[in-house]
């Protein structure tokens, strides 16, 4: 995919693409799963002098060390260790997901229809599901093939970066009602169109033919699949003077990006600036690589080991640990002002929300909210404040969650956006700038 970087011109003048937006968007043409959101996290790391390590072998690890780890290759954790000053030292974690709203592909998938190949497949997430009909789609995941040793599969990558599929709409003459709304059905109406069948063509078979050429494996090889349909709309400046940017998985690759640039770039001298990128976060966590389960205990477990620390030192290092929790934000909709809170009214283009409910949906805590504000004010970085409406619960995220396993204290934050679950997203590139900073200021308190 190729997204759009035309000259925006204001006054007269041309106005270059920011190094934020620019690495921002090659991380949302490149993550289009979140098998490949961790692809790309690993390249830009290894690529920073980040040294792999394992789950299932022993830490070594040194002060001025720059560490990553993945986890079933969909989660990934990196750390930077300066020096420790015992007991106790400053210990910044920063938290987001890598999955997002789509559609993912079921077993056994080919469907023969009146002379179209389709594909089965259920929703994912919270996905707003008409926004996903007339789009160019495709397809990105990993793929389990036959191996010697039955414990350890072959497991290979896929990401097909050109439109494979559609789903159509009906057109309005055969639905005059359309503009009145209509719920779309999770299994009848969402099934993608992979192109038309033709005499002498496998048709039980097009999906799972096509699977295995592209891999270059004879289709029985193939034992099972994490398939997933995601929208091939490039990346985007859009608004009078490109101040806006419309993709795909804004939710929540800019908080991924943000994470992985701050912490490259960061160069506090003493303690631990760990990130932790979770999958599944779409559907609730509860999962051996999500955020609600003990992965990131153990994680911290590790990592204190590795470094020769007592279980005394590591856990009195955690009081005074913070975690800062990347998450998109809802922006005020000028169509729909009334959905948001009476006096809380975040706006594109006017910073990073911090987020808050008594609910603790958001992770809520006024000191660590404190910290946040003080950090933001001193680095010059915009910030508003989020809550739903009293009658409105709203979504979750991994703050909550994450402080429930580790006693720290938390903030929930990220760049407001508006259509949130949608298969294209907006946002301002002066927000994505703010999250940058913020999270680039963190990383050196």
């Amino acid at each position: 995919m190729k997204h759009d970087t035309a000259a925006i011109y204001k006054g007269g003048k041309e106005i270059p693409m920011n190094q934020t937006a620019e690495a921002l968007f090659h991380l949302l043409e490149k993550g289009s799963s979140a098998v490949m959101a961790v692809r790309e996290a690993e390249e830009r790391l290894a690529g920073a002098g980040f040294q792999e390590l394992r789950f299932c072998q022993s830490w070594g690890l040194s002060e001025n060390g720059k560490y990553y780890v993945k986890h079933h290759d969909t989660t990934l954790f990196a750390f930077t260790v300066g020096e420790w000053a015992a007991p106790r030292c400053a210990v910044r974690i920063g938290a987001a997901h890598t999955d997002f709203p789509c559609l993912r592909i079921k077993p056994n998938p080919d469907l023969c229809t009146a002379g179209y190949a389709q594909v089965n497949v259920e929703v994912y997430g919270g996905a707003i599901l008409n926004t996903w009909l007339d789009r160019p789609l495709g397809i990105s995941g990993r793929v389990a093939v036959r191996s010697s040793d039955v414990m350890h599969p072959d497991m290979r990558f896929l990401s097909i970066d050109r439109p494979l599929l559609v789903i159509p709409n009906l057109a309005i003459h055969m639905e005059p009602e359309i503009n009145k709304g209509k719920e779309l059905n999770r299994q009848s109406d969402m099934l993608p169109i992979l192109g038309l069948l033709e005499a002498g063509l496998d048709k039980d078979h097009m999906l799972m033919r096509f699977l295995a050429e592209e891999l270059q494996v004879e289709m029985e090889e193939i034992l099972d699949f994490e398939l997933w349909v995601y929208c091939q709309e490039a990346p985007r400046r859009a608004g009078l003077h490109g101040e806006l940017i419309l993709s795909p998985r804004l939710d929540n690759l800019t908080s991924v990006h943000a994470l992985l640039e701050g912490l490259i770039q960061a160069r506090r001298e003493e303690g631990l600036n760990i990130i932790a990128l979770f999958d599944h976060e779409e559907v609730g966590s509860r999962t051996k690589q999500g955020a609600g389960s003990m992965l990131m205990a153990h994680l911290m477990d590790k990592i204190y080991e590795g470094l020769g620390k007592t279980p005394a030192q590591a856990r009195e290092s955690l009081y005074e640990a913070f975690l800062l929790s990347l998450d998109v934000a809802h922006a005020m909709h000028p169509n729909k002002k009334g959905k948001m809170d009476l006096t809380n009214q975040p706006l594109l283009g006017r910073g990073i929300c911090i987020k808050e409910a008594s609910t603790q949906t958001y992770a809520t805590d006024c000191e660590a909210v404190a910290i946040v504000e003080q950090i933001c004010q001193k680095a010059g970085i915009p910030y508003q404040k989020f809550v739903n409406r009293s009658d409105v619960r709203g979504g979750s995220t991994l703050g909550a969650i994450l402080s429930s396993v580790l006693p720290v204290r938390a903030v929930d934050v990220g760049a407001p956006i508006l259509a949130m679950h949608s298969a294209v997203e907006t946002m301002a590139v002066a927000d994505m700038e703010a999250l940058a900073g913020l999270v680039a200021a963190y990383f050196e308190v």
